[in-house]
């Protein structure tokens, strides 16, 4: 068994490793699970209820891919006891998956959801705690997430035995509480994280949320066509999506990822590390808008042409805010202020004709209006 000793965050080549790509892998399964329900619960026109419970399930499958990342970037050293620890973790979060659809007509964390999220926690305790037999000088950093992750999943547990409307304040509070474990855990000593490791799993997992995208609005395509529709009826959606999902990924990876995290500064970090959910998040409910759009353009789904149009906008505008946020040009003024005027354009496209294709129009603009100032 091979000790686990920090890494450098100085090392060379360092890239994501066989084991977090397939880590990644399992995780697909939990965000299409979570992006289907949530574009079954906007086509039956219940967008308020659905979206609630998908950020309730996404924070947990974010929350725990975070985790295991940052931790991986300090302290992968890839023996026996490493990968086991991180099979069950992938077990939990195929546990989370299973529970999803059940959450969604619940609107609240179920025992599936809840247990397959304690599973993913706890063996992550197990990884900390190793950590701290083997790194003295940080030990005190892991045993304070190792005590922070315990004392939070006994929190969660809780939560499933509240009433009803208690339960969404629960779950803001809980998710406060994982929020800050880290900020006071790598307060004093920092763990070793890799800059560039941190910048490539964050692009790997987008890449992974937008391909969700893709594959909702395919199979939403697919089950049109097999129902008898024509293609010129969805014609102005596939294309709009296209453009959208495109732009999206040219727009995220149009200049370098990890010079916000170069200094290896706490807050800076924090920043851009939680700053993400709102990008993982709205990306994958990109997916889902664009399924619900499909259903409405071939009349199988209750909405309207401008709810359809919403459901797709509104994720789209979330996205670029967070991510003109996160990869601010500092001085660039002319750059800086092109995000805020496509996003007041993107949520005046539900009332056009055609939104998903207006939408799709818009980013390409603003991705041109940001490689022209390059």
């Amino acid at each position: 068994m091979a000790t686990m000793r920090a890494r450098s965050p100085h090392e060379h080549h360092r890239v994501a490793t066989a084991l977090e790509l397939f880590f990644d892998l399992v995780f697909v399964v939990a965000i299409a699970q979570a992006a289907a329900s949530l574009h079954h619960a906007i086509g039956a026109g219940h967008a308020a209820e659905g979206t609630l419970s998908f950020v309730m399930v996404f924070f947990a499958i974010w929350w725990a891919w975070m985790n295991f990342t940052w931790f991986a970037s300090a302290y992968d050293c890839d023996d026996v006891p490493y990968r086991l620890a991180v099979f069950v973790q992938m077990t939990g979060a195929l546990i989370v998956a299973a529970g999803i659809p059940a959450m969604f007509e619940a609107h609240a964390p179920n025992g599936a959801v809840v247990g397959g999220y304690l599973v993913m926690r706890l063996a992550m305790v197990g990884q900390w705690l190793r950590a701290a037999a083997c790194d003295p000088e940080r030990r005190t950093t892991a045993l304070k997430f190792a005590v922070g992750i315990s004392v939070m999943q006994m929190a969660w547990v809780a939560v499933l035995f509240l009433p009803a409307h208690l339960v969404l304040p629960a779950f803001v509070a809980c998710a406060a509480g994982e929020l800050v474990v880290p900020i006071w855990a790598e307060r004093r000593a920092q763990t070793t994280w890799h800059p560039h490791h941190i910048a490539e799993r964050y692009g790997l997992f987008t890449i992974i949320v937008l391909g969700e995208s893709i594959l909702a609005a395919t199979i939403a395509v697919q089950a049109a066509l097999a129902s008898g529709e024509r293609l010129f009826a969805i014609l102005p959606v596939i294309i709009g999506g296209l453009l959208t999902v495109f732009s999206l990924w040219w727009l995220y990876f149009y200049r370098p990822l990890h010079d916000a995290l170069e200094e290896r500064k706490l807050g800076k970090a924090i920043t851009w590390g939680y700053g993400h959910f709102v990008v993982f998040a709205s990306a994958a409910a990109v997916g889902a808008g664009l399924a619900a759009a499909v259903d409405q353009a071939t009349a199988h789904a209750t909405i309207s042409n401008q709810a359809a149009g919403w459901a797709v906008a509104i994720p789209v505008a979330l996205y670029v805010t967070s991510l003109g946020l996160l990869h601010r040009h500092p001085g660039s003024l002319a750059s800086n202020s092109l995000a805020p005027m496509a996003v007041v354009l993107l949520l005046a496209a539900p009332f056009t004709p055609q939104p998903v294709l207006m939408i799709g129009a818009i980013l390409v603009a603003l991705l041109a209006g940001k490689l022209s100032l390059r």
